[in-house]
């Protein structure tokens, strides 16, 4: 491989060159898939209108976010397949199949004739695109992690894998702006007729260039070393390391909880349960979303000098903590300004807690089988805790009628993951400080 070397000891170096292009390469293609994924989230209401039409406005939106919840039911199945596909063929081969899955999906929905046009059609359609998206998002994490492992040195692996996470930041920043422009741009009814599906088909654009910008990467050095040392990566997770999953497991809890509640499911907050404009809550999001991709970097920097486990349990305490006082901040006053102030908190400690976390599990499991284990550990905990989340709240505040049901989904979240963040490994250079 071109600028690889082999030294004395027979493990592969890498060059800066070929490092800068993966992270690159991960992070833009990471970005993208994520854009996808989010975009359904913040036009919920406008898809429970459209097409799943029932007379009643709770109705369809909780029957739009169980759709959301569905494309879930697949991510176990797609972490499975295609992190043994990672294991096994390549991370980059891996990597490439997953943006173009979720480019299909994404441009089904923007495509998609509404139940006005051709009946209960148009709801299966939406469900079967978001069963591609959940299996493309289900190999997504895994592989990226997989990915960006063999080629971050040790000293800047949470550095390194912190880009990822800023990368979701600028998903969510990304669609939260389009959502913000087509909102404020548009009258209600362009918004409703074709309005809603400019940020879907960009879906278009971004399948070819993202699978052009991971088709043109090198495999890794570490995964040509270990190739073909297993014969079964799933098996071998499963015998070897079950405590590594469940550790693994617990601490995603927090992090899917946070990325669903607190970012993907507060536009809809703001306007059912606070009664802002649309634009107000897509506005929120850009500020939680730029925390994140700005923040996210500086922490991994951070994790590498005074270790994952300090940022990891203190952000998911603070979070704890805070989770009521700020939902009933906003619930009290209601305003683009306390919205702001809420995203502001929490996407500060969403990457204080997110930054650190991919290089924490990426000491927990051998090249061999990273992508299997961490796709699986990832992919359970987001389907359960996460899928779902959004019917779960929707159904709650409207059953109890209490606008505070996220507050307790979060709290109950952190206090499982900071359980879980006490036993985290610092890597061996840490230790010997």
């Amino acid at each position: 491989m071109q600028g690889t070397t082999l030294p004395a000891g027979g493990m592969p170096l890498v060059s800066n060159h070929q490092r800068r292009r993966a992270i690159i390469a991960t992070v833009i293609g990471n970005g993208l898939e994520w854009f996808d994924f989010t975009v359904y989230s913040f036009f919920a209401v406008i898809i429970a209108k459209l097409f799943f039409p029932t007379g009643n406005d709770l109705t369809s939106l909780l029957l739009a976010v169980a759709t959301f919840g569905v494309g879930f039911f697949m991510r176990p199945v797609g972490g499975i397949l295609l992190g043994i596909y990672a294991d096994r063929v390549g991370r980059k081969a891996a990597l490439s199949v997953t943006i173009l899955l979720m480019a299909v999906g994404t441009t089904m929905i923007g495509l998609a004739p509404t139940y006005d046009s051709i009946g209960l059609f148009a709801p299966l359609i939406i469900v079967v695109a978001r069963l591609l998206q959940g299996f493309s998002a289900g190999g997504e994490m895994g592989s990226a992690t997989a990915f960006l492992t063999e080629y971050a040195p040790e000293r800047e692996r949470a550095f390194y894998f912190s880009w990822i996470q800023a990368s979701i930041g600028v998903a969510v920043l990304l669609g939260a702006a389009v959502g913000t422009f087509v909102t404020s741009s548009l009258s209600p009814e362009a918004l409703s007729s074709w309005g809603w599906r400019l940020p879907f088909l960009l879906g278009i654009i971004i399948g070819p260039v993202g699978y052009y910008i991971r088709n043109h990467l090198e495999e890794t050095p570490t995964f040509l070393e270990e190739k073909d040392k297993t014969d079964s990566p799933l098996k071998e997770v499963i015998r070897n390391f079950p405590r590594e999953t469940s550790a693994s497991f617990s601490m995603v809890i927090l992090w899917t909880v946070c990325t669903y509640v607190l970012l993907f499911y507060m536009p809809t907050y703001s306007v059912k349960v606070l009664k802002l404009p649309q634009t107000t809550g897509f506005i929120a999001g850009m500020v939680g979303g730029l925390c994140i991709m700005v923040l996210a970097p500086i922490v991994g920097r951070l994790a590498d000098r005074i270790g994952r486990r300090p940022l990891l349990s203190a952000s998911a305490a603070l979070i704890l903590v805070l989770a009521y006082p700020m939902f009933a901040y906003i619930n009290s006053a209601p305003s683009l300004s306390t919205l702001l102030i809420f995203q502001l908190v929490f996407g500060t400690l969403i990457a204080a807690y997110t930054g650190p976390i991919l290089a924490a599990f990426s000491e927990l499991f051998p090249a061999k089988v990273l992508s299997t284990g961490l796709s699986v550990a990832y992919n359970l905990a987001v389907t359960i805790f996460g899928g779902f989340a959004s019917f779960f709240i929707t159904w709650l505040i409207a059953a109890t009628g209490s606008t505070m049901a996220p507050a307790f989904y979060v709290m109950i979240a952190a206090a499982i993951s900071f359980v879980g963040t006490r036993f985290v490994r610092e890597p061996q250079y840490l230790q010997q400080h």
